[in-house]
């Protein structure tokens, strides 16, 4: 993303989730942060409330497919059909890979009609062997100006992220930065 403007990309991977979603949202709010959610199709229609919550709070949405699907492990017409299904839910033109992998014969299917979206800073929230300091300490160590920051608004991830989030918005407020859409 562009450098040179303060700006930071909170992204946000697997949900929505009835718990964790809105806690996020909560804290989005108290910083006036902006975010992308990618949203994985089954928890979209499973939690269509807290889907709604997102759109309302005017973040921006992106596709996950519709089951978390690893495009190393997927089919080509498996995995644009899942991408199309979750679609059908998440109405977006970004797409992101679950678990960041993707072949490049999917790329070149899928971005003929979305923009793909990796990240520049991973948080680790998910690893169970990753504790939330260590998180904290990797984003803060590789967050520059324009990054794109990917945490998972997930029950496996709540641990890190619910203690991480709060100090990385409150460390990159106080230093001027803002939290955009990946849009805006």
């Amino acid at each position: 993303m562009p450098q040179g403007n303060k700006q930071l990309y909170l992204t946000f991977d697997d949900g929505p989730h009835p718990e964790i979603t809105p806690q996020v949202l909560d804290l989005l709010a108290k910083y006036n942060a902006r975010a992308t959610f990618f949203c994985v199709g089954e928890n979209v229609a499973r939690n269509p409330k807290t889907y709604q919550q997102i759109l309302d709070a005017g973040h921006l949405t992106g596709n996950h497919t519709y089951n978390h699907l690893n495009g190393w492990k997927t089919p080509l017409k498996e995995y644009y059909d899942n991408t199309n299904k979750c679609r059908e839910v998440v109405d977006s033109v970004y797409f992101r890979p679950s678990y960041g992998r993707i072949t490049p014969f999917q790329i070149q299917t899928l971005k003929k009609e979305y923009t793909i979206v990796m990240w520049s800073v991973l948080s680790y929230d998910y690893d169970r062997e990753t504790n939330a300091e260590q998180c904290l300490d990797y984003v803060m160590r590789h967050t520059t100006d324009g990054a794109i920051i990917v945490f998972h608004d997930s029950e496996k991830a709540a641990p890190n992220l619910l203690k991480t989030l709060p100090q990385v918005l409150s460390h990159y407020t106080k230093e001027g930065y803002r939290f955009e859409r990946l849009d805006g």
